[in-house]
């Protein structure tokens, strides 16, 4: 009987231990669900459920950055949703499904804002931050199959890191402005003819049969600095504003030799002309290089496929530390607006040039060292 007693009270005890874990269970998921706004339903069993109005993602196909394949608009809008409602429950089921099984998708979500935007922003991961070059070329040339190719190959740590990225813009609710942007950047990046550089004068001579050499034709030797060979400017820096009105460092140069100007400009790179309002193309190829230890700049270059400088712009002739409030910024945005030339090295010259039609401009990169 004792027996049968306790054997009673310990079964008695397991079903109560068992009701404390039901119970602890239930209160958990609803903490979560008062965190994230999820149902407990859903938060419990870690389903997910429909947050509407589900956004329209209409404009997501025009994106080239999922190399023209058949998007799911229907995750897409679902996880935009859930990420807007900040329902973890859903993100956690969504997420992963997005990037094991849909990565075209996931690259059109990230396009749409890193093709867009000129900078990814000091928080962006390092995989957002390679990969995002690629996303405002892609947006650019109305092509994406390297930037999908780039997103095809990462793995999941990294894709989940792009995805992650590019939703935080998804969930501060301006995704219809941004589709809407988007839409107009496709576009016009599927009409508008690219700019071509201007005919080279030596080519008639050229086709004259007569020979011409230039000084990459030349073997100038180590100890001849061809910097002072060709045409070259002075910078003065300054900062502007994005469209979606973040900050932006810029950098704006002014002849120093006899032959620098416009022409030169056109003559020497493929910047577009910009007539200060929006922003021209991203061309990471552009240096902007920058000493970290006396916080100076020191040369703006363009380097070819091997990484070697193949035109230099300016070099610093002497060090000068530079306020640290736009050098904070430097760092932050890790991208400079580069616009020239200005006959003069102050703002109202750059404001004239600009109304004159009279300037060129590209995004470059930051360098430090």
């Amino acid at each position: 009987m004792l027996a049968c007693i306790g054997s009673w009270v310990t079964a008695a005890r397991r079903r109560g231990e068992l009701v404390v874990k039901k119970h602890g269970k239930k209160q958990r998921a609803k903490k979560r669900a008062q965190r994230t706004g999820a149902a407990y339903s859903s938060a419990a069993a870690g389903t997910t459920h429909t947050h509407t109005p589900l956004p329209d993602l209409s404009a997501l196909p025009l994106v080239p950055h999922g190399s023209w394949r058949v998007l799911d608009l229907d995750l897409a809008a679902r996880l935009v949703a859930a990420c807007r409602a900040g329902c973890q429950p859903c993100q956690q089921t969504l997420i992963p499904k997005v990037v094991k099984e849909d990565r075209a998708t996931l690259a059109a979500l990230a396009g749409a804002v890193y093709g867009a935007v000129p900078t990814v922003g000091f928080v962006a991961s390092d995989a957002t931050r390679q990969w995002a070059p690629l996303a405002r070329t892609a947006m650019q040339a109305g092509t994406g199959d390297e930037a999908f190719a780039a997103v095809e190959a990462m793995d999941e740590t990294a894709a989940a890191a792009l995805l992650d990225d590019a939703l935080d813009h998804w969930a501060m609710g301006d995704g219809p402005v941004l589709a809407e942007a988007v839409r107009k950047v496709a576009e016009k990046a599927a009409e508008a003819p690219p700019r071509r550089r201007p005919a080279d004068p030596m080519d008639a001579f050229r086709a004259a049969g007569i020979d011409v050499f230039t000084l990459d034709d030349l073997d100038l030797g180590d100890d001849v600095d061809a910097y002072h060979l060709a045409e070259n400017y002075g910078v003065f820096v300054g900062q502007t504003t994005t469209p979606d009105g973040q900050p932006l460092p810029m950098l704006t140069l002014y002849p120093e030799s006899e032959g620098a100007g416009i022409e030169d400009l056109e003559a020497r790179t493929d910047w577009e002309h910009w007539g200060l309002h929006g922003m021209p193309n991203v061309d990471p190829s552009w240096r902007l290089r920058a000493t970290i230890a006396d916080r100076s700049l020191s040369g703006l270059v363009h380097v070819d496929d091997d990484g070697q400088d193949d035109i230099e712009l300016w070099r610093a002739a002497q060090t000068v530390s530079l306020p640290a409030d736009w050098w904070s910024l430097l760092d932050r945005a890790q991208h400079v607006l580069v616009v020239g030339p200005v006959k003069e090295a102050d703002h109202q010259a750059l404001q004239a040039a600009g109304d004159a039609g009279e300037l060129l401009a590209v995004i470059a990169r930051v360098s430090f060292h």
